[in-house]
């Protein structure tokens, strides 16, 4: 094998000897004499360079030291606690206690609802209530189904309670021109000849306290009577439609450990008598036909029961209260529009007598029966608020305090209407039973309209289908710097009492709780023994 270049480099006439200089060897070679005569004497940081490469150090420095160091010790002192939006969570408004992540226009407070409403003078002592959600219904074609809205879900179910014509189907409950459409047809579903809708905030968004509005235009006209639309509360631990949710809860307002916790009022020998006459004249003079509060005061220790405990140790009495806003009706007498604007209570009254010792407006004279005992007023709407009349709209609503000091006041047509205090409901020795307080349960919207004859005579000659009712915003304010919302605060906690009976919350075929369901009704210190 032969190569091209001899193995000895000397050969190569490349100048590559040890012994002999290469034309860069001045920048290569080092000499010490050299070099330190021109470090110490040629040299120099005080050059526009040097200051440039000190100023670079410097900057790095200083961000290093503010990253790992100042800003740590900042962000810890001088940090804003997340906002809870009034509630006992990050967003604690919904059942899973987060302001849903959903783009648009979805938070608490609708970005359409304008500026000028953000308050609301109470009527009661002409303080200033902020707004804390609204919804303007602006947003055209919404859907209601389960899981498609963050605060709201229509319901698919018969509501065979108040022996309604309709099916509630969610298909009927949807957004158009600005406002919330809901409506009743004639159309034969699911065994029944007619479809409504009822829109609910169950578990989703609940207020405890407060004033509950909306601009509404009702169904039909006020000529025509016998379509039942309605815009109402309810506690938390009560799903309306959900039967076996609502035995023994509903509409109790009860925190007394006394025979008015016990199924009829009444204790196993019959007594007080008063509770057996003079009540209900369809049901033999009976007062209440009431299974008893499930969830009393006088539930034993260890029992089943969402809380809280005293601190004595027994429970708070706890129930499904409601306060309706209206439910409207027109007097096939008189033709003329009226809204029954109510209150529903157990336990009851002797004779469904609630105290009411002040000239008010017209009171209904409907006052109760054997499940309920009802305070309700009794107004003339606008007439020309009809969407089958003028289809003007105007302000139907509701404020209150929660407490055995507070009171529920009701507006209709934009005006106050008549008012309750908890007074009016205080102990009643006639019955042995202890105050009712206004509602202190979380408690939930629902929007709906049906039909039935457990509500009044129906003028089928003259209805005309379908119709509908439109509610063009609907607005809830509390007082300023006195926030309560959500649907599990800790005072009246429904989460882990939910969640352990959820299929009496998920399945309307479960009537009642006991045949039904077959869960047992937790012992009452009065008739059982708490050992």
């Amino acid at each position: 094998m032969t190569f091209a270049l001899s193995p000895n480099p000397a050969q190569w006439d490349a100048g590559l000897l040890s012994n002999r200089p290469e034309a860069d060897d001045d920048l290569h070679t080092p000499d010490p004499r050299r070099d330190r005569r021109v470090d110490l004497h040629a040299g120099s940081v005080f050059t526009p360079r040097g200051f440039l490469n000190l100023g670079c150090l410097a900057l790095l420095t200083v961000g290093l030291v503010a990253l790992f160091a100042i800003y740590p010790f900042l962000s810890y002192f001088l940090k804003t606690q997340p906002s809870t939006l009034g509630a006992y969570n990050i967003g604690g408004t919904n059942a899973s206690g987060q302001v849903p992540e959903i783009p648009g226009n979805f938070g608490l407070i609708d970005k359409d609802t304008p500026k000028e409403a953000y308050t609301h003078i109470s009527i009661d002592d002409g303080g200033e209530w902020d707004l804390v959600f609204s919804d303007e219904f602006n947003i055209e074609g919404r859907s209601f189904y389960p899981g498609d809205d963050p605060y709201w879900e229509a319901i698919d179910l018969h509501y065979w309670q108040t022996n309604n014509l309709e099916w509630y189907s969610p298909d009927m409950v949807t957004t158009s021109g600005g406002a919330l459409n809901i409506t009743l047809s004639k159309q034969p579903w699911r065994g029944m000849e007619y479809k409504g809708g009822l829109l609910s905030s169950w578990n989703k968004f609940c207020f405890t306290g407060g004033y509950f509005v909306a601009n509404v235009s009702l169904p039909g006209t006020s000529k025509v009577f016998g379509l039942w639309p309605a815009i109402w509360a309810m506690g938390n631990l009560g799903r309306a439609g959900y039967g076996a949710s609502l035995d023994g809860t509903w509409p109790y307002s009860y925190d007394t450990c006394d025979v008015g916790t016990l199924p009829n009022q009444t204790y196993p020998d019959g007594t007080p008598v008063n509770a057996t006459v003079n009540g209900d004249k369809y049901n033999g003079g009976v007062l209440s036909y009431q299974v008893g509060q499930r969830l009393s005061a006088c539930t034993c220790a260890g029992e089943s029961h969402p809380g809280p405990a005293k601190s004595d140790g027994t429970f708070v009495g706890r129930a499904a209260p409601e306060i309706d806003m209206f439910e409207a009706q027109v007097d096939a007498g008189t033709l003329i529009g009226h809204v029954s604007q109510s209150g529903q209570w157990a336990p009851f009254n002797y004779a469904y007598d609630w105290f009411n010792t002040t000239d008010r407006s017209e009171l209904n004279s409907y006052v109760g029966g054997v499940y309920q005992q009802c305070t309700s007023g009794l107004s003339i709407t606008n007439q020309d608020c009809y969407t089958q009349g003028p289809g003007c709209f105007t302000v139907y609503g509701f404020e209150y305090k929660p407490g055995y000091d507070g009171y529920i006041a009701w507006v209709n047509d934009g005006s106050p209407a008549w008012q309750i205090r908890a007074s009016g409901l205080a102990s009643d020795s006639r019955v042995d039973i202890g105050p009712r307080a206004i509602p202190q349960e979380p408690m939930y919207m629902m929007l709906n309209l049906g039909i039935s004859p457990n509500f009044g005579a129906i003028d089928w000659e003259h209805l005309v289908f379908p119709t509908w009712m439109l509610i063009d915003w609907v607005r809830v304010y509390q007082p300023k710097g006195s926030y309560n919302i959500g649907c599990n605060p800790p005072d009246y906690p429904t989460a882990d009492y939910i969640n352990t009976y959820i299929e009496a919350y998920t399945n309307p075929n479960l009537t009642t709780w006991v045949d039904d369901y077959k869960q047992v009704i937790p012992k009452n210190r009065l008739v059982d023994s708490c050992t």
